[in-house]
């Protein structure tokens, strides 16, 4: 990080666990066989390190080691999934053609649904309670038997709620929808098994997670079939082309054994640091919390700060504070999550994202709060 500089913006991106770093050391020069060259022991050991890593990934998240499909990051993944299970559809004639979502998903949700829906199929966007919760019933009247997919995040990237998968599922469970979910935010951070939730496809990076940038997968249920998104090879089961980076593997599965090992004793400590900083950011008044308080990520706050605009503030902040007011694919944008819980675009661009993380201390958030008093008087002003 840089010297100075409190880094609050786990949400983004997580630092690399030191003993992933390790994990992953040998595999750049010492061991750097192919995976699909197995005609010489290299080869065959990187092999056999990838599938290690697929197997013990696969048993973090109580699933099939078939059913784990390495991409570049969850961005890839969501693609396979929504764009993999349309053209499926296609192929094999199928008559559904309606896809849904949440208005607050991220883009690399909305994106890939927003090209399907230039191709030939409907798109529904929901919009979220003011909570940023779904609306279970408006949810319930979107869905009939020519929805092929639902998509729902499990935990916003940027104001942290966690929707009810559980109920979500039972209400595609029966019209035979398949149900997607972005965990990229909520793997490893909170529990989440995916097959008994219910869920039929599963995103996630390893870099939200303490692990490398550049892998993530797509667990995916063994009744789903998907069309291939990258051709030119028959890697990882025919779903995705290209050679796998085995070191990069080998560190997500670190990063996520080391996740589920301290999730609990973590979650406890940055809810209690995160609860700190709401109470500091509460006595500054007009300031206000975005989302529902729960169910929400423990290392997550999000607030919007009235009376200030907002590329000031944020410029005042950036010199000692490394925090967000959206989504890092945001383009500077307002974020379209806010405006959709009801803030204007000043009142979004006026909003903060903390991402709290494995190394924050209470000092970090003690020195986070008063900057953030400092500025917000200083531009409060007349």
């Amino acid at each position: 990080m840089a010297p100075g500089v409190i880094y609050l913006d786990h949400h983004a991106t997580t630092p690399c666990a030191g003993a992933v770093v390790e994990a992953m050391a040998p595999l750049w020069s010492d061991h750097c066989g192919n995976p699909s060259s197995r005609s010489h022991r290299p080869g065959l050991e990187a092999a056999a390190a990838v599938e290690l890593a697929r197997s013990q990934i696969a048993t973090a998240l109580g699933v099939q080691a078939s059913g784990v499909v390495f991409t570049s990051g969850a961005t890839e993944a969501n693609n396979l999934a929504i764009k993999g299970l349309a053209e499926a559809e296609l192929r094999s004639g199928g008559p559904r053609r309606k896809l849904v979502c949440l208005s607050t998903e991220h883009r690399a949700v909305l994106d890939p649904l927003r090209y399907l829906a230039g191709h030939g199929f409907e798109l529904i966007t929901l919009q979220p309670r003011g909570d940023g919760l779904v609306d279970l019933e408006l949810l319930e009247g979107a869905l009939d038997e020519n929805t092929l997919l639902l998509s729902v995040m499990a935990a916003n990237n940027e104001i942290g709620v966690l929707q009810p998968l559980a109920s979500i599922a039972e209400l595609c469970q029966k019209r035979g929808i398949r149900l997607h979910c972005d965990g990229a935010q909520a793997v490893g951070h909170i529990p989440l098994l995916p097959g008994a939730l219910g869920l039929d496809l599963l995103s996630f990076s390893g870099h939200k997670v303490y692990g490398p940038k550049g892998i993530g997968a797509l667990v995916v249920d063994p009744a789903v079939t998907l069309m291939p998104q990258l051709h030119g090879g028959s890697q990882e089961g025919g779903l995705r082309a290209g050679t796998l980076p085995v070191p990069l593997i080998v560190g997500l599965a670190k990063a996520l054994e080391l996740a589920l090992a301290d999730q609990v004793e973590r979650s406890q400590r940055l809810g209690d640091l995160r609860d700190a900083l709401w109470h500091q950011c509460e006595q500054l008044g007009g300031v206000e919390r975005n989302g529902a308080a729960s169910p929400r990520l423990a290392h997550n706050l999000n607030v919007t700060v009235q009376g200030v605009d907002g590329a000031a503030l944020h410029r005042a902040l950036r010199r000692e504070l490394a925090v967000s007011s959206g989504s890092a694919c945001s383009s500077g944008e307002p974020s379209h999550v806010l405006q959709a819980l009801g803030r204007s675009r000043q009142e979004a661009a006026a909003s903060i994202r903390f991402g709290l993380g494995r190394g924050t201390s209470s000092a970090d958030i003690s020195q986070a709060g008063a900057l953030l008093r400092h500025c917000v008087e200083t531009l409060r002003r007349p």
